[in-house]
């Protein structure tokens, strides 16, 4: 199976935006190491979680925080 790992975070970006659509707020979580967590589960050992999603409502008044992007020239080199 080729690119499970990709394929895995895209569709959970996927299932992250729809959730936030749908007025649900979502935070991930990657503990290391995530083993306990297939037996925690009781799920077979060829199996390997992948992240933690936690969702729920927001509470009222709930804010993102403002986040301000760099400049490309600041993240960024151009040749040419």
């Amino acid at each position: 199976h080729y690119y499970v790992t990709e394929s895995v975070g895209i569709a959970t970006g996927f299932l992250i935006a729809a959730l936030h659509h749908a007025g649900l707020a979502t935070l991930t979580h990657t503990p290391s190491p995530m083993g306990f967590l297939g037996k925690m589960l009781g799920r077979p050992e060829h199996e390997r979680p992948f992240l933690l999603l936690v969702v729920g409502y927001p509470a009222d008044g709930a804010t993102v925080p403002a986040i301000t992007k760099k400049a490309p020239d600041e993240i960024a080199t151009f040749v040419g």
